[in-house]
């Protein structure tokens, strides 16, 4: 099984930047997709960025151009930086790992963007 524990979600003003963290532990070795999912208030989940361990990535078309996902194999880690936030990517934030386990979900972490 994979754990993951997510954090950096906060408070910031639009057009600010945000960096999310995504800190993973656990049977690793058949990971082979990563990536964060958000929900808005009132809205379903849609994913956001994927990125395999060969550093592959894929985004949403809302946020191409302005969030970054990353990942830090010695740090078993994955970043999503966010930058030019918009009012509406105030959701909780949701990293997940998937692999022969199936899919691991962090517990969410909270963005807010308002002025």
């Amino acid at each position: 099984q994979v754990q993951l524990v997510d954090s950096g979600g906060d408070l910031v003003k639009p057009g600010g930047s945000l960096r999310l963290s995504c800190a993973a532990s656990g049977s690793l070795d058949s990971v082979t997709i990563m990536g964060w999912h958000r929900q808005p208030p009132g809205h379903q989940r849609e994913w956001v960025a994927t990125i395999t361990p060969s550093g592959t990535t894929n985004y949403r078309d809302s946020v191409k151009g302005r969030f970054t996902i990353a990942r830090d194999n010695a740090k078993d880690t994955v970043y999503l930086q966010m930058s030019s936030l918009q009012l509406d990517d105030t959701a909780v934030y949701y990293c997940f790992f998937g692999g022969a386990f199936g899919i691991s979900w962090g517990q969410g972490t909270q963005v807010t963007v308002s002025s």
